[in-house]
């Protein structure tokens, strides 16, 4: 074991600062200071590994408690960077309003931690009560399934956090530079693939959670309010027969310096990519026997979505196949993964830290044989698969065991106003459990067959429509909060959507597209991508204020990696850029194609030329649509009555025709 930091360097600086002697609810005092690494040990080096700030901070912290603690007792309503860093593992950030001019009002975002998207019926009801009484009234269900919650004061935060935690929910984790919540697909299905992909999901979180107690100490004073978990988590954490762990250490995993940067695991079964799979740092697929019987596990590492702007070193990337592994040792393998990116992950240079930097630098056979020291075992080849397909699960659905569920859209995961009071008093009245999706949707889970009818009519009266009546542009559609809140957005994204996706509806109108068709659009306030804009097949990523840098070329099925195809895009310029992007693919794309598979099967210089060369849609006879108007000067008269209204000549006349083929429906002919 060696130290970057020194015992003697320790033992120096706790003499000069009593204050690091705070909260010694660990084993061993020298352990505060002590980063430590396990085996196979690195050759030591007589120079002394540059480290960022943030690793001086967790050093510093005392397993995560100082400054913090000290922080959240003062009267200011903010508190200092080296406790902005840390309570982030406690499932925080620090952000203040950016709309306002002035002294800044700062309040702070609580993010949960809900493996596989699970919300108990008792945490739903707390989560929205929270919301109103100490929030923003509003609840934000994420693209990793948890709830985000917004506005929260300072003086506020230990009452929030204890509600959450004796609801037995958790934040602790959903932040910070260790295993962010574990995703799963959201179906309640009763099948045994799903059901085992669900608690291998449950299985690798707890497996993961931090053990030093700093979480509980700060919000409950120390009071534990966990279930038990499966003796194999247990077992495999403690296992450090291949010299994965710290041992004597409060964590066992993650030592005192955790990991270099957040850590994104999850897992699914073979077509169900609701979990845009192969973005994460480890993609998890179960893999069945022709029964059904999970037998293992594919396992895919080192996606990740973020990056920074103009700076060509720091990019999106895809997950890669590493191997498979038996089920029985699913929780060693990813141990093993992640203490190779814990070990090697460069702790320097945040921008470069996510552990697919390490991948990009070393390759997959570097990789796959230092893992393979930690897990003790050789990767098997990956299992062939069939291909992934987008699952929503919208709409009402079988469970499988008599019961149904229901899928419901919101728009940006954001609940709010008449639809969160709907939400509120059908699942309080009827004991539901929830399910959050990576889509941003909620999940009613273990309805009645009885209880469809009235759940239904009320849904429809809270304006949460069936999927048939939700525009097919917003039923993919993501975007991050970004401003105001968000201290990294440089342009909008949550609150520029609505008007974006209309906008772009109102072109598919205008070059002939069918209503049925649509493409992913996924937009972020900035390059770090929390949306998952680089697996879009249209990605917006702010690059300014009301600018935004478009990719192109991701796939409906989120397999494929988009690419830059436009910097510095006002957002009053859309139209110019996506009107001959769309004209183009309705009118040249093979049979069945995607907008994603035609943007690339054309390539960007193709697609530039057709950009820069766009005078407007050709005045020919399909500019005036004759489908629907005898000459032009219908055409003309019917698209200034359409502008009046704000819609397209062609949209304004199917409205009409459709008008009057239904009040003809029954042979009565109306005046």
């Amino acid at each position: 074991m060696t130290t970057s930091f020194g015992a003697a360097n320790a033992s120096a600086a706790i003499s000069k600062d009593p204050k690091l002697q705070i909260g010694k609810s660990f084993n061993g005092l020298n352990s505060l200071f002590l980063s430590q690494r396990a085996k196979p040990v690195k050759p030591d080096t007589a120079v002394e590994q540059k480290r960022s700030k943030v690793e001086i901070f967790k050093e510093h912290s005392n397993f995560i408690r100082y400054p913090l603690n000290e922080e959240l007792l003062t009267d200011a309503p903010n508190i200092n960077e080296a406790a902005t860093q840390l309570i982030k593992f406690h499932g925080s950030y620090q952000q203040y309003n950016r709309d306002e001019r002035g002294a800044r009002s700062y309040s702070f975002m609580l993010r949960t931690k809900n493996p596989c998207g699970k919300v108990s019926n008792n945490l739903y009801l707390t989560m929205d009560d929270l919301a109103d009484e100490f929030g923003i009234e509003t609840l934000r269900l994420t693209t990793r399934q948890t709830f985000q919650l917004h506005g929260v004061l300072k003086k506020d935060l230990k009452t929030v956090m204890s509600a959450i935690i004796k609801s037995m929910g958790s934040t602790l984790g959903a932040c910070g530079d260790l295993n962010r919540n574990v995703l799963a697909p959201a179906a309640p299905f009763h099948r045994k693939d799903y059901l085992f992909a669900q608690e291998t999901a449950e299985n690798i979180a707890a497996l993961l959670t931090p053990q030093s107690g700093f979480y509980y100490d700060m919000w409950v004073d120390g009071e534990k309010f966990m279930s038990a978990e499966p003796p194999e988590v247990t077992k495999a954490r403690n296992d450090n027969s291949h010299g994965t762990n710290f041992p004597d250490s409060a964590e066992p995993i993650y030592g005192t310096q955790f990991l270099p940067r957040k850590f994104k695991i999850a897992v699914t079964v073979p077509t169900d990519n609701s979990v845009d799979v192969f973005t994460n740092d480890i993609g998890v697929v179960v893999v069945s026997d022709a029964d059904g019987e999970p037998q293992g596990f594919n396992l895919y590492i080192g996606g990740g979505m973020g990056r920074t702007h103009r700076l060509e070193s720091t990019f999106p990337r895809l997950a890669e196949p590493l191997g498979y592994v038996p089920k029985e040792d699913i929780l060693y393998a990813v141990k093993a993964i992640l203490v190779t990116q814990r070990e090697n992950g460069r702790r320097d240079d945040r921008k470069y830290s996510r552990m697919k930097y390490l991948l990009s630098s070393w390759g997959i056979e570097k990789f796959r044989t230092v893992a393979e020291e930690y897990y003790g075992k050789k990767f098997e080849p990956c299992h062939e698969l069939p291909e992934w397909e987008f699952k929503s699960y919208l709409g009402w659905h079988e469970q499988g065991d008599g019961g149904l569920f229901c899928g419901l859209h919101v728009d940006s995961g954001r609940i709010k106003g008449i639809m969160k009071k709907t939400l509120r008093e059908i699942i309080e009245k009827y004991n539901l459990n929830v399910r959050i999706t990576p889509n941003q949707n909620i999940i009613l889970c273990d309805v009645r067959q009885a209880w469809k009818r009235p759940i239904t009519t009320a849904l429809a009266q809270g304006g949460l429509l069936q999927p048939s009546f939700v525009d097919p542009l917003n039923v993919t559609a993501m975007a991050c909060p970004a401003l105001p809140l968000c201290p990294l957005a440089i342009s909008e994204a949550e609150r520029g959507i609505p008007d974006i996706l209309k906008r772009v509806r109102a072109v598919f109108d205008k070059v002939g597209l069918k209503y049925n068709e649509s493409v992913v659009i996924r937009i972020t306030g900035c390059p770090n991508g929390c949306a998952r804009p680089y697996m879009a097949e249209l990605g917006l990523v702010g690059d300014g204020p009301n600018s935004y840098q478009i990719w192109l070329g991701g796939t409906p099925n989120q397999t494929s990696l988009a690419r830059t195809f436009k910097e510095k895009v006002k957002i009053q310029d859309l139209e110019k850029v996506l009107e001959p992007l769309f004209y183009h693919w309705k009118r040249k794309r093979l049979s069945k194609e995607s907008f994603g598979d035609f943007t690339n099967r054309m390539g960007n210089e193709k697609l530039v030329e057709v950009v820069d060369k766009w005078e407007g849609i050709p005045l020919t006879v399909s500019r005036y649509n004759l489908k629907h108007f005898a000459d032009k000067e219908t055409y003309e008269a019917m698209e200034a009555l359409a502008r009046l209204q704000d819609k397209t000549a062609h949209g304004l006349a199917m409205e009409i025709i459709r008008d009057y083929v239904a009040s003809n429906q029954n042979g009565i002919k109306k005046h």
